[in-house]
């Protein structure tokens, strides 16, 4: 399974460049095309875990002022 991530950036808010370390600290890696990233889960996750991630992934965003959303599939 993959999780997904878009982001929407602020001129207002962090550089991409330290967006993207934030995110590749969570085991994401960018991709080209309809989503920015994707992480890969090793065994498919329950909906708790992806609760649990997308909390880490607002933590490790906050503050630099972009929105994100995640698709698992």
């Amino acid at each position: 399974m993959k999780t997904y991530l878009s982001i929407i950036f602020s001129s207002e808010g962090a550089p991409p460049s330290e967006v993207k370390s934030r995110l590749f600290e969570l085991g994401f890696r960018a991709v080209k095309g309809s989503y920015d990233f994707v992480y890969e889960w090793e065994r498919d996750p329950d909906v708790d875990t992806l609760l649990w991630f997308a909390d880490k992934v607002q933590v490790a965003l906050k503050g630099t002022d972009v929105r994100f959303s995640l698709e698992t599939i």
